[in-house]
């Protein structure tokens, strides 16, 4: 049965599949950082962690799996104990600090139920900055339980040092009940296309689709970040020219996002697969730098038609 035109989802036949697999790099040895930049290894992380040098990294974007049983198209994550959970964190966890440059930042992506075990396992190991609870608006309801809906991204880093541009990452909402001074508005833009302010962001984000079937960015990865998530991500805690590195790379979103920005990008993924619709996605990447929900250099809410108010008419209201 063929699918709905509207549906952008990535799909690789065969043919495509293998012409993308041998365009991937090996990873036997120890590589430098020029043999890093802008490379998707397919390796297990924990046989390939001591081949990549040390300080290379400006941002480390961590999404491993949950503590959940979920199939990875042929590779089973099977939930266990809390206490293995944390122990295997604590396998590859601390072998990645070296990687880090002075002055880096690290994003860590989880859920509630292993909260504790990632604020205790950065906490040992890092300076806690705040913890990002993002809206996923959608999941499964549930009739003896509130449904699960959201999840959580830790914000830490090695040392003070560390950089966050706020003004990358402002979010434009609609006004809807329009504060005036002196008949004047206070903080915010009337125009004939609406009333806009931009906010800056909290440590809460209700403003983020998961990919879906109409989404260009869609793969069949079970668990796919959006790239506007790691778009805020990466626009707030590098700078263009910074290294992104993500570990648990999955179908791609943090360096395809990355390379959108104008950042450098290195990721390792366990699944032969993902890694060529990574690929697939870098390629589209290099002609069309769209990310849905970031337009004119600013975050909108969901389901908001993007507009350019730095061209739009403001509106002279007299006192």
């Amino acid at each position: 049965m063929s699918s709905s035109p509207r549906n952008k989802t990535l799909k690789l036949n065969a043919a495509e599949l293998a012409a993308l697999s041998a365009e991937l790099p090996e990873l036997k040895s120890k590589v430098c950082v020029e043999e890093a930049n802008n490379q998707i290894f397919n390796a297990d992380l924990l046989e390939v962690i001591n081949f990549f040098p040390h300080g290379f990294v400006d941002l480390l974007i961590l999404d491993p799996p949950y503590n959940l049983d979920k199939d990875f198209h042929g590779l089973r994550f099977s939930r266990q104990s809390d206490h293995s959970y944390s122990a295997w964190l604590r396998l590859w966890f601390p072998a990645l600090l070296p990687l880090l440059k002075p002055g880096a930042t690290v994003y860590f992506c989880g859920d509630w139920r292993n909260g504790a075990d990632i604020y205790n396992l950065l906490s040992e190991h890092l300076i806690l900055r705040n913890r990002i609870c993002w809206q996923r608006e959608k999941g499964r309801g549930a009739k003896a339980n509130w449904k699960n809906s959201s999840e959580d991204i830790w914000f830490a880093t090695p040392d003070e040092n560390y950089h966050f541009n706020v003004e990358t990452v402002k979010l434009c909402r609609k006004v809807i009940a329009p504060y005036k001074e002196n008949g004047r508005p206070k903080d915010w833009l009337a125009s004939k296309k609406g009333n806009f302010r931009l906010t800056h962001p909290s440590n809460f984000w209700d403003d983020i689709s998961v990919p879906y079937w109409s989404m260009p960015e869609n793969t069949a990865h079970p668990t796919q970040k959006p790239e506007k998530l790691l778009a805020r991500l990466i626009l707030a805690s590098s700078k263009p020219g910074d290294m992104v590195f993500d570990p648990f790379l999955g179908s791609g979103s943090t360096a395809v996002t990355a390379k959108k920005l104008g950042r450098r990008y290195c990721g390792v993924e366990i699944n032969r697969e993902y890694c060529c619709w990574a690929l697939a996605r870098l390629k589209r990447a290099e002609t069309d730098h769209r990310i849905q929900g970031y337009e004119y250099g600013m975050f909108w809410e969901r389901n908001t038609k993007p507009v350019d108010i730095n061209e739009i008419q403001q509106l002279d209201l007299e006192p």
